[in-house]
């Protein structure tokens, strides 16, 4: 093990007389209590690992989970048959405001990312000020949550911000059952944590799990403050729970999907969901050890001596990891632990924060040289790697063709049918692409109830104009698309060899059948349905 009485020496030397390299860190650090660091790191993150995105995916399009939540944001509704509707409503006001593009939809990731982040300081402020803010916030900028996985913003990635922000809410409400505000502020954030996915229930029952086993449950539990936040997350979920009475609650049917594997099968998602978060924390796990050295001997003392907040928000971890586990074990769901790691921030806010010792700046200033070390590194030598490297042997699900693709099918629909293309559908992922890239913005032409079903649409749907796309190695997708070809008046199959390109260099090719049914005669707008799927399930415009 190293010497920490090598680096205890060092840091003393550094606070006496810091090297220059030092002093610009250590004057940031000084920011902290005055208010402008934490923004300003914030800001960087999100400037830097947004250019990751865009340089990492040059000559591919966005991925099909964020097209298909931009594709849900277009009919706004208080929910969509596969998740909640807050992902969707999150991108419709980002795209009202920002244009149509993938650096758009990668900014809007980061910035998510960057809202979880200020959460969490939130979090630790009311712990520890000066540089343990920082050495939180930079740890939980080494867990692969914030970036790689924050940039497939969809249902799992929007709650990285909503649960820190349900936490904190409900902290403050604990800790002052009086103040209604914060009664109000913490059952309105844990509804929009429901409204982001439904495995937020497994916080909400954390925070129950952690009123009821603190020490100080009296004082909150025969206040008016629970039952309060109570009342207002039933009033903030009211017209989502109305949108499931009336719909037929399609999305616990996908929910339930998951459900049903084997107990010994169970067992072992619930053996690589903890192993997953583990790696999860590793990195930042490590870097705690080298600057906590041999002060981590205090760690199980200063955990018993943590202080009421601490000690609450350890509960809410504890119930996090557990009941998903009790839940898969009882029931045989998969548990995989990326729907887990957006609240992996509790850990690190609880080593920190439940430190009884200061931590020298000597380490913060080294631990932002590690992070921002890493993000440059990323930026300059692993976003070109990447991208030269998914040039050369593509993605599963076809991201290099995306653009290609959607320039074809409009070209081929304008020449037969003269017409803005309005519907598009046939493989998911190329639908999506093909709403998004496309300069028509057609809408995707299956309804989301029936996503997996390939039901055929009617002969009204294809009379108004419609279009679809498979890719050749897609069974699946062809047969539903030679059914559908029997019922349309006048049909265009064609196929072609959609190219990949980065910076004008031509890459891999991938063939495309493109299905193209012009519109038979002047009619409503488009309503797109499908065979035996009833009125309520329609997509509007």
């Amino acid at each position: 093990m190293f010497s920490l009485i090598d680096f205890s020496a060092m840091a003393a030397a550094s606070e006496k007389d810091p090297a220059r390299w030092r002093r610009p860190f250590n004057s940031w650090l000084e920011g902290i209590e005055t208010g402008w660091s934490i923004p300003l790191l914030l800001v960087l993150f999100v400037a830097i690992w947004t250019a990751y995105l865009i340089v990492a995916y040059l000559g591919a399009g966005l991925h099909p989970d964020v097209l298909e939540t931009w594709t849900l944001g277009r009919h706004l509704a208080w929910g969509y048959p596969k998740h909640p509707p807050l992902m969707g409503w999150i991108t419709r006001g980002w795209t009202a405001v920002f244009p149509l593009s993938d650096w758009s939809l990668q900014l809007m990731a980061m910035v998510n990312a960057a809202v979880a982040l200020w959460a969490v300081d939130l979090i630790s402020r009311r712990f520890v000020r000066g540089e343990k803010r920082a050495i939180v916030l930079l740890l939980a900028m080494l867990l692969p949550a914030y970036q790689f996985h924050a940039q497939r913003f969809n249902a799992n990635a929007v709650l990285l911000a909503s649960w820190p922000l349900a936490t904190y809410c409900f902290l403050r409400a604990f800790e002052a059952p009086r103040q209604l505000g914060w009664a109000i502020a913490a059952g309105a954030a844990c509804a929009l944590a429901m409204l982001g996915k439904y495995y937020s229930i497994f916080l909400v029952a954390s925070f129950v799990f952690a009123a009821v086993l603190h020490s100080d449950r009296r004082r909150y539990l025969q206040s008016a403050s629970p039952w309060i936040s109570a009342l207002t997350g039933m009033l903030v979920l009211g017209p989502h729970l109305h949108w499931l009475a009336t719909t037929g609650a399609t999305t616990f049917d996908y929910a339930l999907a998951h459900a049903g594997a084997d107990h010994v099968a169970a067992l072992w998602e619930v053996s690589y969901f903890i192993m997953g978060l583990i790696a999860a924390l590793s990195i930042a796990a490590v870097t705690w050890v080298f600057i906590a050295g041999r002060r981590l001997a205090r760690l199980p003392a200063d955990f018993r001596a943590m202080n009421p907040g601490l000690r609450l928000l350890r509960l809410v971890a504890i119930g996090t990891i557990l009941f998903p586990v009790i839940v898969s074990l009882a029931i045989g769901t998969d548990l995989p632990s990326l729907w887990a790691v957006q609240g992996l921030f509790m850990f690190i806010v609880l080593i920190v924060c439940g430190t009884s010792y200061p931590i020298e700046r000597f380490y913060a200033v080294n631990l932002t040289v590690m992070v921002a070390g890493i993000a440059i590194l990323a930026v300059a030598a692993g976003a070109p790697i990447h991208a030269l490297y998914r040039h050369a042997y593509g993605y599963e699900e076809g991201r290099g063709f995306y653009h290609a693709v959607a320039t074809e099918l409009t070209a081929r629909w304008h020449d037969a049918a003269g017409t803005p293309l309005v519907a598009v559908s046939g493989d998911d992922a190329l639908a999506f692409a093909a709403a998004f890239y496309s300069p028509d913005h057609p809408f995707y032409a299956r309804p989301f109830a029936y996503q997996y079903t390939w039901g055929l649409p009617r002969k009204t749907t294809l009379d108004r104009g419609w279009a679809a796309l498979c890719f050749a190695d897609q069974v699946d997708c062809l047969s539903w698309m030679a059914r559908t070809t029997l019922r349309a008046t006048d049909v265009f199959r064609s196929e072609f060899d959609a190219q990949a390109t980065l910076l004008g260099r031509p890459g891999r090719t991938r063939r495309v059948v493109m299905l193209i049914v012009p519109p038979y005669r002047e009619t409503a707008p488009m309503q797109p349905d499908v065979e035996d799927f009833s009125s309520s399930h329609r997509m509007r415009d």
